[in-house]
């Protein structure tokens, strides 16, 4: 598959043999960039806003490899305040010292490689972490109309008032959703 990036087609890779999840290395942050580009075309993430995270919490972040290296997807997480959500396309600069819920910042599968259940592996591994290191809940923002995509993986809505000023650069469908653990 080809994306189109600024007048330049650049190629995502053809995954092949055994696709896995491991944890994210940066060597990885440019494959990672390119998936994103693809996956969320309206939350343009810069490759800078990748490499921030996996500093920030390598033991959240992760991709779909195969057994050449070749990177399909990604999973970052990391710990962040309930109803809180990072501006889009920023970089931040520690992560607060009193989060109380693991945020799940993105996931994102290439076309090529979605709907082979690579999704509920990697979820779940997170969620599993996240309850043995003490966290009460995942928490994300859904976007794309994605939110019966999350609600299949245990997350429901959670609204408020606050929360639709914060989401208002995510886009008019997006929704902050929590899985309890």
């Amino acid at each position: 598959m080809a994306v189109h990036q600024g007048g330049v087609e650049r190629s995502l890779p053809d995954l092949t043999g055994e696709r896995t999840w491991r944890a994210m290395v940066p060597a990885d942050v440019d494959a990672v960039a390119e998936v994103a580009r693809v996956g969320f075309p309206d939350h343009f993430e810069g490759r800078d806003c990748f490499e921030n995270r996996l500093a920030l919490n390598p033991a959240g972040c992760f991709v779909l490899s195969d057994d050449r290296g070749a990177v399909g997807g990604y999973l970052i997480a990391y710990p962040w305040r309930h109803e809180r959500v990072p501006a889009l396309n920023t970089l931040i600069e520690a992560l607060p010292q009193d989060a109380d819920v693991v945020y799940l910042h993105d996931l994102a599968i290439a076309p090529t490689m979605r709907g082979g259940g690579h999704s509920r592996p990697i979820v779940e591994r997170l969620a599993q972490q996240a309850r043995a290191d003490g966290w009460s809940a995942l928490a994300l923002v859904a976007v794309n109309d994605a939110v019966a995509f999350w609600q299949g993986h245990g997350f429901v809505v959670h609204d408020s008032p606050a929360l639709r000023t914060r989401l208002a650069g995510y886009g008019h469908s997006a929704r902050y959703m929590v899985r309890r653990l």
